[in-house]
């Protein structure tokens, strides 16, 4: 069962490529992304069994050595994560949205998270790093109760730490503009 992710995140391409192949020779996990960011940046994506990717991550940082930015492992994810961050999630009943804009790539995965456990919110999309400078989003539908409480998780946490950009929640959105960031 899928119930963990990990990502590592390099300052070097050609050692963010290493040690992604290094984890996938040496753990039982899944990729699910892998990829150089801007600017000049990798990022890996593995999910799995927690003790796998666990060891993953570990064996990432050992590897990864002073060309490491951050790791973390999030165990017990929500299952909507997965579909969120492959942008794979259906939208044909967006009512409310929300939008949370995070200082790094890592943070949109967990602000997502804690987001969905929260509240009783559907998860739209992750989206991490490519094009964003390192940085991340994530797009939840619902209630706009809902939304607004999911919202509200996610400061109590991230807030204090200066590491959410910006938030917003739209009540009755616009479907037109909504289909475009998607596309």
């Amino acid at each position: 069962m899928k119930n963990s992710i990990g990502l590592l995140e390099f300052k070097s391409i050609a050692k963010g490529i290493e040690v992604t192949d290094a984890l996938m020779k040496g753990s039982r996990v899944e990729l699910v992304l892998s990829n150089a960011i801007c600017p000049g940046k990798y990022i890996t994506l593995v999910t799995g069994e927690l003790t796998q990717v666990k060891n993953a991550v570990e064996l990432g940082r050992r590897l990864g050595g002073i060309f490491l930015i951050e790791s973390e492992l999030i165990a017990n994810v929500h299952p909507e994560i997965l579909s969120a961050l492959s942008g794979t999630a259906e939208i044909d009943d967006i009512d409310s949205i929300g939008v949370i804009e995070t200082m790094s790539c890592l943070n949109s995965i967990v602000t997502a998270d804690i987001a969905r456990k929260a509240a009783n919110v559907k998860l739209v999309e992750v989206r991490i790093a490519r094009g964003l400078g390192r940085k991340g989003f994530t797009i939840l539908s619902g209630e706009v109760s809902a939304v607004k409480r999911a919202i509200e998780a996610v400061h109590d946490k991230f807030l204090p730490m200066g590491d959410i950009l910006c938030s917003t929640v739209l009540s009755n959105a616009n479907k037109q503009p909504m289909r475009m960031l998607f596309t």
